[in-house]
């Protein structure tokens, strides 16, 4: 019952209530973004959710647009200055995923949605994850976040797909809360965010 219809039916309400509550947020670091970052303030980017089906995410950008000579960007590392690591650290580049949530897209927990060209990449355990919505934070992002291995991610995330329950949500939510304060696991030690999966890692 909670899976299959109160969870979405707490994400929308919630989403609706916390987009009205963030909008001052919201609209400062829209403009902290484009005056410090990049003149285009919302990322945007394809990522599978429930059970694969291609969606549109949307964050304030924490990197910049910069090009070498040859109009190639540059490495997440040159392109994410002190601002947009600020603006990680608070969690605030996901803001806009209340959109998302209120579109139903995502969920307010579940696993963190990848990139698609991942898909391919699962073995027949990890597509599990993919069994629920993704989600804003998750099982993995309060063990770690970004600091964690990929194979470890995906343990917690099917781990989470298969015993979803409203008493792990409530867990969740309230240690996320935690980990947002702390600033616990924002990147992988020596980079800028993590590794790209590669099957293997």
């Amino acid at each position: 019952m909670y899976k299959n219809f109160f969870k979405r039916f707490l994400d929308f309400f919630a989403a609706l209530l916390l987009i009205i509550i963030t909008l001052p947020f919201s609209v400062f670091t829209a403009i902290f973004v484009y005056f410090k970052i990049s003149k285009d303030v919302i990322f945007t980017q394809e990522r599978p959710g429930l059970n694969e089906k291609i969606f549109k995410i949307y964050k304030f950008k924490t990197m910049s647009d910069e090009k070498d000579e040859n109009g190639v960007l540059l490495s997440d590392e040159f392109r994410l200055n002190r601002y947009g690591k600020l603006i990680r650290s608070l969690s605030l580049d996901e803001l806009p995923q209340l959109i998302n949530v209120l579109k139903g897209d995502m969920s307010f927990i579940g696993p963190r949605p990848l990139l698609c060209e991942y898909l391919p990449l699962y073995d027949q355990t990890q597509k599990h994850r993919h069994d629920v919505r993704p989600g804003i934070t998750g099982l993995a992002q309060i063990n770690g976040r970004n600091a964690i291995s990929w194979r470890k991610k995906f343990k917690y995330d099917v781990y989470y797909a298969k015993n979803l329950s409203l008493a792990m949500d409530f867990k969740i939510a309230l240690l996320t809360i935690k980990k947002v304060i702390k600033k616990d696991g924002v990147s992988k030690e020596g980079m800028a965010t993590t590794e790209k999966f590669n099957g293997k890692n």
